[in-house]
């Protein structure tokens, strides 16, 4: 059965300071699609997605929705102002009957919608964008870079609401593992073009390569005609007074096809040289921890890294991978324990908040002003791992233009401004890379040859990251944060980390480097001398449950609480006698809603008493 279109654009022309976006494109949006938008950074995906939610005005072409189709937009930075809070924001478009919704949304993306707005940090309020997206459920979601600023368990929520919906959706994202599992259609922008193919983004690259290869076919055929003709119209000036014109305008027309052909973008020149080798012993920490206030983020974490280990930390957001970073490279103390650095460490560090590139400056006035890299009298050079380069130079081996190399910083969109930050960190010689989300907003290009280049460095990588995909390309351990402070060791990258924890009960962090843990009495006697320093003053625990099980026990009764003033909102909508009448399909979701809520509340009822019985009962 054919399905409806929900949005079709017809013949769209766009243009920005003097260049094309886009020039007759066609597009159609059709009911249950569900769609990768892709492309290079600065491709135009987030000018597409805006012309598609009617945001942007087209120059030229038609932009029609569907009958009764409302579209919903998350952009990457949401205005707040105007509100108090950012469950405000969410709930800015729904009838105050409809508020719990936002509850529910914020319960699986993980924030408070009580947080004010103007406390909130850019993360959360793209959360809160989110949140009032899917709170709303619009005909068509288009929603760009949504899982930017969420930790590895709200991206898997996020991926079941997408999964199960019944909503159309086009999406912009760079993590690899949430666009195959989600994608069943393709939009790939390239040099102002879309194209479609009716398959996910698993098969993406494979096709494009494809058409890129059918391309340079084309574009060789077209240089030997060129080469022939040019051939022919030299060679015969001797043999003839008169040239056949008519093939001499043919020639014309051929360099001017040749001359129209827009060049691909190429892949940024990026770089790794390792300085001189560190020792083989890089980091030793010994049962360090560390608390802030009443929160434990470490106790008793020991781990040896050694010379070419690329250790991924994960974990939620606020569970405390970015401290235990500092820690280990020396930049914070912890409470207790002992960290040594090794011998001959040049560390580079790619800082998540992108706080070594100021935005007043210009990316020229960022590279030069640089004291590490820039060259000593020279404002327009710097010392690229050992060579001075003009800065314009450099800036084009990261594929941005003179023009842009004048411009300020804060002009850039976040993958230019992550493809600058590692443009300085990657002009020096290092052997320890310190890597904070470097992920974030690069197109799947740079990510892939940011990946081959990792896995090839000689030297140390700590990395910090929420994309799967990127740790098992990459990571030869992971180390996850587990927590209430529990900061468990895994051979291999993120896949690995879920076999091994799925496979096995957590065990107490090891040595990277195979050296096995101490004695297991003294390491449970640490465990009760840590906890009894670390953990709020409590008495005696006479308890048979293990970590894992204590930790649900404790959760459940939030768990319950929660359920239960769902399942009385719940109630309250449905005790509207004209509800069902008035809004059929409200009344349908509500009652679906109330019943998961009801079966889910009966559960965690029955898994506290057991808990609770087996707690007792040791």
């Amino acid at each position: 059965m054919a399905r409806a279109p929900v949005l079709q654009l017809t013949d769209i022309s766009l243009t920005f300071g003097g260049d094309p976006v886009f020039d007759g494109l066609n597009l159609v949006v059709q009911e249950g699609d569900r769609v990768a938008l892709v492309g290079r950074n600065g491709s135009g995906k987030s000018t597409l997605m805006k012309v598609m939610a009617g945001l942007v005005e087209q120059d030229r072409g038609s932009r029609i929705l569907g009958p009764g189709i409302t579209v919903g937009y998350m952009e990457q930075e949401p205005d707040l102002s105007g509100f108090a809070t950012l469950g405000d924001f969410a709930a800015s478009a729904l009838d105050p009957s409809e508020s719990y919704k936002v509850d529910m949304v914020a319960e699986g993306l993980k924030f408070d919608p009580e947080t004010p707005v103007e406390t909130a940090s850019g993360g959360e309020r793209r959360r809160a964008a989110l949140a009032k997206l899917l709170a709303e459920a619009p005909g068509l979601m288009l929603l760009d870079e949504p899982t930017n600023h969420l930790d590895i368990e709200a991206i898997a929520w996020l991926e079941e609401e997408l999964r199960t919906t019944k909503t159309a959706f086009v999406l912009i994202s760079h993590d690899r593992a949430f666009l195959n599992h989600l994608t069943r259609a393709t939009l790939w922008i390239d040099r102002g073009q879309v194209r479609r193919q009716e398959e996910g983004f698993e098969a993406f690259e494979a096709w494009r390569d494809k058409v890129w290869e059918d391309e340079d076919m084309q574009r060789h055929k077209l240089d030997r005609k060129i080469k022939a003709e040019a051939r022919w119209a030299v060679e015969g000036i001797s043999a003839r007074r008169k040239r056949n014109m008519g093939r001499v305008r043919a020639l014309q027309d051929l360099r001017s096809e040749r001359a129209s052909q827009i060049r691909r973008q190429g892949t940024a020149a990026m770089d790794l040289e390792v300085s001189e080798k560190s020792g083989k012993r890089v980091i030793e920490a010994e049962h360090i921890a560390k608390r802030f206030e009443d929160k434990i983020i470490v106790r008793d974490f020991s781990i040896k890294v050694a010379r070419g280990d690329r250790i991924a930390f994960v974990g939620p957001n606020g569970a405390g991978k970015t401290t235990l970073l500092k820690m280990l490279t020396g930049e914070m103390a912890p409470d207790s324990g002992t960290v040594k650095l090794g011998t001959k460490l040049e560390m580079a560090v790619f800082d998540q908040t992108r706080s070594n590139i100021r935005e007043d400056l210009t990316l020229w006035e960022a590279m030069t002003s640089d004291k590490e890299i820039s060259v000593s009298g020279k404002a327009d050079q710097v010392m690229v791992r050992g060579t001075p380069k003009h800065v314009v130079g450099y800036l084009k081996e990261f594929l941005f233009s003179e023009a842009q190399a004048r411009a300020p910083v804060a002009a850039l969109s976040g993958g230019e401004k992550a493809r600058l930050l590692l443009a300085k960190i990657m002009a020096k010689p290092s052997n320890l890379l310190v890597l904070d989300e470097p992920t974030n907003d690069l197109d799947i290009e740079t990510l892939d040859l940011l990946q081959e280049l990792l896995t090839d460095f000689e030297g140390t990588v700590l990395l910090v990251s929420h994309d799967r995909d990127f740790i098992d390309r990459v990571a030869t351990q992971t180390v996850a944060m587990e927590g209430r402070g529990e900061a468990v060791a895994y051979a291999g990258g993120w896949s690995d980390y879920l076999s091994q924890r799925g496979a096995a009960p957590k065990q107490k962090p090891h040595m990277a480097g195979g050296e096995k843990n101490k004695a297991k009495a003294t390491g449970q006697a640490q465990d009760q001398a840590q906890e009894q320093a670390a953990a709020r003053p409590a008495e005696k625990q006479k308890s048979g449950l293990s970590f894992t099980e204590k930790h649900r026990l404790e959760a459940l009764p939030a768990e319950i609480e929660r359920l239960e003033a769902e399942i009385a909102k719940l109630g309250e909508l449905l005790s509207d006698p004209e509800l069902f009448t008035r809004e059929p399909v409200k009344f349908q979701k509500a009652t679906e809603m109330l019943s998961e809520r009801q079966s889910a509340l009966g559960a965690a009822e029955e898994e506290w008493l057991t808990l609770e019985e087996k707690n007792s009962g040791a």
